[in-house]
């Protein structure tokens, strides 16, 4: 414990001194800009897709001139104008995106955020200014929205906001216009005038996939917002009174069939669920939002991920609106909040907003059902409490300047004889325009059930423990290079997050180089990696080791191809295995409808329910394809054998089958089939399992959304089981409708 402590408090000093060092030196990033002026109408536009009414003369104009990938700053290939202005209540932005041919425009009819292979234009807003966090609104010509917060270098989160937008293909190219309320932002409170971070996109996808913007970005700076342009305006602009209600009714009837396999399926009582989602913009920066006897059900069928000689828990992504709004105000750089562990809330209370330089988030949700990981060094445990419980989230962040972030972090889970508390801080520092640095640290107290501690061999009482990371991070253009450390004590718990795996030392270092394109490549970048990684449990037993080398290539017909030699040692039960193991990769879209990917992994691997040493070969394929502009079908298949010495093992088979027809950007009609098929050797398993087990799972859904939240599904779903005894056999059937209307004030 001393050894760790010396370290955390060796790396807070070191940061501390640095950020002084930092603090006093110039940074290009504080040169002053002269920000654009966004003109004040009072006409409001006809969301149609075509510029044509008299006020878009009054808007602010600029093109798209840089190529900014794969060129570094290129001569935009194509022109693309966009017009800025707003009146009292809504930002409207018009695009002219013209093409030589527009035969080959890539315009598909689909679902919310699925347009990204397509043609596409966008606008990128940082509504507070802080160079941090931005809204991005995209459109492909055929109106079909996509809309993502984007935390500064940090990646995208999923966010689905209320706005207006339409796109139509012309003889030149193609247009679109986009109107954003206010109401759907967040920004500064503040009755005069506002600056604004802000960049225009474009997506242009042919041979090569090119993103063209609004300025030349520097590749060796990483802050993107810094080097935004900057516009002014929205003075006395106003959200409203910014209420949005949205009841939900939802109706359901499940048939079991309770005596399986040989019993008859037993209709179901219908049940029938009324709810209701508030949000209250309190301040333009400052959300009020709650729920009461939400639907949570999942209308999107998670991916299937293959479960056999997995000995950690599987994370999913989260899909519930409720606490996707705003998800990214909770993030830190370790997993301590995951809102999937909330699994049947009753009602929920959710408040975010950013107030000059502090941010703020917080949330209390009462869970009818308590789902447990029960981490461990080598492997997870799952249980389920048959207790209520209520989980509450604190978070605060304060900025310094636009380059350094601190914060704090509290959850608290509590039920009838059950706790979970997590308490910490973390920073995010950006030393140079090309150093960063991540800084957590946390600490965790704990008590389960007496029946779970002895059940699961886990401390009695109370008890606790904490937990550190540290990462370094240096990205140019055309080197980068990274370090790591974190270090999870045994007995630290974040029930409220996605820490499957406690009680080791983590250390990593690596290195890589990028050869981005010129004039007449026929690569659009080459990229060359090395990684040393190394995980040691408390007492010092090696739990994992690996030598990692990885070239990557994206290259013609938007190809991306990686290889990825290894060699490993793992320790697992005592014992030490050395393995080799190969990765490979690769994926293309060779036209504007298609989409093909393969995934070969292979070599040595443990038998983690036998402790002993094999081999295995793991083969991922798919594509999707679209017929015309309306229908897309995508077949998946995985497949996974494992053999050791004694013979023949395992194999794990996946598929799944998904095709759809997309009447407009609001509806559409999907079928979905899902099988797994796991077989057995039962001779070499000593846990008594049977040689065979397949489930199949289908659904077939119909979606008409007139906006992210007034919504009609109606649905049908139903799983079949077989084993070595009995063949596919319906083990239940679900039919459902869910409506949802969101009332805007």
């Amino acid at each position: 414990m001393l050894q760790r402590s010396a370290t955390i408090c060796l790396v807070v000093i070191g940061l501390c001194q640095t950020l002084a060092t930092a603090q006093e030196a110039p940074s290009a990033d504080d040169e002053p800009t002269t920000p654009f002026q966004i003109p004040r109408v009072e006409t409001r536009i006809d969301v149609d897709g075509v510029l044509d009414e008299p006020v878009w003369k009054r808007a602010w104009v600029m093109t798209l001139d840089y190529e900014v990938q794969p060129g570094e700053n290129t001569p935009a290939p194509v022109r693309t104008e966009v017009f800025v202005m707003h009146d009292e209540s809504r930002l409207y932005v018009g695009f002219r995106a013209y093409d030589p041919d527009p035969s080959a425009i890539r315009a598909h009819l689909a679902d919310r955020d699925q347009a990204w292979t397509d043609d596409w234009v966008g606008v990128v807003l940082d509504t507070f200014n802080d160079e941090r966090r931005d809204y991005l609104f995209a459109v492909n010509p055929l109106g079909v929205q996509m809309d993502v917060i984007e935390v500064n270098s940090s990646g995208g989160t999923p966010w689905d906001g209320i706005w207006k937008s339409a796109g139509t293909i012309t003889d030149w190219g193609w247009s679109a216009e986009i109107e954003i309320p206010f109401s759907t932002l967040r920004f500064q409170r503040s009755s005069g005038p506002q600056i604004w971070g802000f960049d225009a996109i474009r997506g242009y996808p042919r041979n090569v996939s090119h993103q063209i913007g609004a300025f030349a970005r520097d590749r060796s700076n990483n802050c993107y917002l810094c080097q935004a342009h900057k516009i002014e305006g929205f003075a006395d602009v106003s959200p409203g009174r910014n209420i949005e209600l949205v009841p939900t009714l939802t109706a359901s009837r499940t048939d079991l069939r309770e005596d399986f396999p040989n019993g008859p399926v037993v209709n179901g009582d219908p049940e029938v669920e009324i709810g209701l989602t508030a949000r209250w913009g309190v301040t333009p920066n400052l959300t009020l939002s709650g729920t009461i006897n939400p639907d949570f059900s999942q209308v999107e069928a998670d991916a299937l991920q293959l479960r056999v000689n997995r000995p950690f828990a599987i994370f999913f992504p989260e899909l519930r609106p409720f606490f996707m709004e705003g998800a990214d105000f909770f993030d830190t750089s370790m997993n301590v909040v995951y809102t999937r562990m909330m699994r049947d809330p009753a009602w929920g209370l959710k408040l975010t907003g950013k107030e000059g330089a502090h941010t703020m988030g917080a949330y209390v949700v009462e869970d009818d059902v308590t789902n447990l990981i029960i981490p461990g060094s080598e492997s997870s445990s799952f249980t389920v409490l048959d207790q209520s419980n209520r989980a509450t989230v604190l978070r605060y962040k304060f900025d310094i300047d636009n380059r350094f972030t601190i914060g704090g972090l509290i959850t608290n889970r509590e039920g009838n004889d059950y706790l979970n508390r997590v308490g910490g801080v973390d920073g995010d520092f950006r030393i140079t325009p090309k150093d960063r640095v991540f800084v957590q640290l946390v600490s965790s107290s704990t008590r389960y059930p007496s029946d779970v501690a002895e059940g699961f061999d886990q401390p009695e009482g109370d008890f606790d423990d904490w937990a550190a990371e540290v990462l370094y991070i240096h990205d140019t253009r055309t080197w980068e290079w990274w370090a790591a450390w974190s270090d999870i004590g045994t007995d630290f718990r974040a029930d409220l997050g996605f820490l499957p795996q406690v009680g080791y030392e983590h250390r990593e270092a690596g290195l890589g180089y990028t050869w981005n394109a010129r004039n007449g490549s026929w690569y659009s970048r080459l990229n060359l990696k090395a990684k040393v990684a190394d995980t040691k449990d408390q007492s010092g037993f090696l739990l994992f080791h690996e030598d990692v080398v990885q070239f990557t290539v994206e290259g013609p017909m938007q190809s991306h191809s990686i290889v990825r030699p290894s060699r490993a040692r793992e320790g697992f039960n005592g014992e030490l295995f050395d393995f080799n193991r190969l990765s490979l990769h690769f994926c293309a879209k060779p036209d504007g409808h298609s989409h093909a990917w393969l995934n070969v992994h292979g070599g040595g691997q443990v038998d983690y329910a036998n402790t002993r040493p094999g081999d295995f070969l793991n083969i991922n394929a798919g594509f999707w394809y679209r017929f015309g502009r309306h229908f897309r079908i995508e077949p998946i298949f995985t497949r996974e054998r494992m053999d050791v010495d004694e013979g023949w093992l395992y194999t794990s088979t996946i598929g799944q089958l998904a095709a759809s027809w997309q009447f407009n950007p609001r509806s559409f009609v999907r079928m979905i089939l899902q099988h797994v098929d796991n077989e057995f050797n039962p001779a070499l398993f000593s846990d008594g399992r049977g040689p065979e087990y397949q489930n199949l799972f289908s659904q077939l859904l119909f979606s008409y959304k007139l906006n992210p939240r007034t919504v009609l599904f109606v649905g049908y779903s139903d799983s079949s089981i077989a084993t070595q005894d009995y063949g596919l056999t319906q083990a239940d059937r679900t039919i459902f409708a869910k409506i949802g209307y969101a009332w805007v004030f």
